[in-house]
């Protein structure tokens, strides 16, 4: 059994070395093109907050206070006084975690629309190169889009490639509340597309608000940088990492805002996110389908309280990547493997790596009973 074993960890070290190889020979041409720079901190206009002295006092600092201490404070304010300050900061209380969810909704409408405008402007001065003007035009129709039909944005970061989240149904009162956390190549421009539905968080989102009989409210959080494409950044956990804590912030604001626990469905390097953020998450379940890995060898491993789930298609080409961890490539041990200790997702009828929540399928039956505190 030893020598089994030994030679079983042999393996799986040559093929995380080939591994490294392939992506360090085949992606050095592109690498620097595509490796992101995490957006981390917060929004564009901290500094006029953090000079507001308009209520006689110091306003909690988003970079360092902690959800419960922003949730005491918009408790002690009037509405006027709430108010007040949405409309000198609304990029900031759209994002401030904690703050009350109707008044985020509310600045972050008031966000998206003034950064429409401003874009708008950009469009229109013939200064700029051609491509630019219609870059700009197409992040304008983009922040038009997101603010349309009373949709709930919780969360809008417009710097980078844009970051946002979005809710279905009412948090406010909510029995039970799920977060999806999608994996790469999703940013604010693929927040929701006609193309692969399923494997955007838009599409994720409303399919699982669907399936529980509109009984669980449910957030699509893109609230990270993504890795884009097959490269560095989607095999190491640096994003993953950078992620985490903005991940842990927003589900902990939740938490302070009153809302219960919640459930976190982590799809393919959301998993990843879901991994590192797991000791600092206080959530119910943690369900990962598609995962490359969790940083962790097993679910003890993650040093969470949350109830543990993984789900991984037959024909997911996820099982096609080595699941080790070897010079800071690749991602650890399989949670949908016997040894990790999770529960197991039916998934029956998944096409391919994005249809796990698509209708019709036993993953997405098995996700909604998780999300509304069944057993499967």
């Amino acid at each position: 059994m030893r020598l089994q074993a030994w030679k079983a960890r042999g393996k799986r070290t040559l093929v995380a070395a080939a591994l490294s190889g392939m992506l360090v020979a085949g992606t050095a041409g592109w690498a620097a093109g595509n490796q992101q720079t995490p957006v981390t901190g917060p929004v564009p206009g901290v500094s006029s907050w953090r000079a507001d002295r308009a209520l006689g006092q110091q306003l909690p600092d988003p970079a360092t206070a902690k959800p419960a201490e922003v949730a005491a404070f918009f408790r002690s304010l009037s509405t006027a006084q709430q108010q007040g300050l949405l409309d000198r900061h609304p990029l900031v209380v759209g994002n401030l975690d904690g703050a009350p969810v109707e008044l985020r909704y509310e600045a972050n409408a008031r966000a998206l629309r003034e950064e429409s405008a401003k874009q708008l402007r950009r469009a229109q001065d013939r200064t700029l190169p051609s491509r630019d003007r219609e870059a700009a035009r197409a992040r304008a129709d983009r922040y038009d889009a997101l603010r349309a039909d009373g949709r709930q944005i919780i969360v809008f970061d417009p710097r980078e490639r844009g970051q946002v989240a979005e809710v279905y149904g009412t948090l406010d009162g909510a029995a039970h509340v799920s977060v999806i956390v999608p994996g790469s190549d999703i940013d604010l421009n693929s927040f929701d597309r006609e193309k692969d539905p399923y494997g955007t968080p838009t599409g994720m989102g409303r399919s699982l608000y669907a399936a529980t009989g509109h009984r669980s409210a449910v957030i699509a959080w893109a609230g990270y940088t993504t890795p884009v494409g097959i490269g560095p950044d989607a095999a190491t956990g640096r994003l993953a990492e950078a992620g985490a804590p903005r991940l842990a912030r927003f589900v902990q604001g939740l938490d302070a805002a009153g809302t219960p626990d919640p459930v976190l469905f982590c799809h393919s390097y959301g998993s990843v996110v879901c991994g590192e953020a797991a000791p600092e998450l206080p959530a119910a379940d943690l369900v990962v389908a598609g995962s490359p890995g969790m940083h962790a060898d097993d679910v003890a491993d993650l040093h969470t309280k949350a109830r543990v789930w993984a789900a991984k298609a037959q024909d997911d080409w996820i099982d096609d990547v080595p699941n080790v961890e070897l010079f800071g490539l690749g991602h650890g041990a399989d949670p949908a493997g016997p040894g990790f200790g999770a529960r197991t997702v039916p998934t029956a009828r998944v096409d391919g790596h994005t249809g796990y929540f698509e209708p019709g399928t036993d993953s997405l039956r098995a996700f909604a009973r998780i999300a509304l505190g069944e057993r499967t």
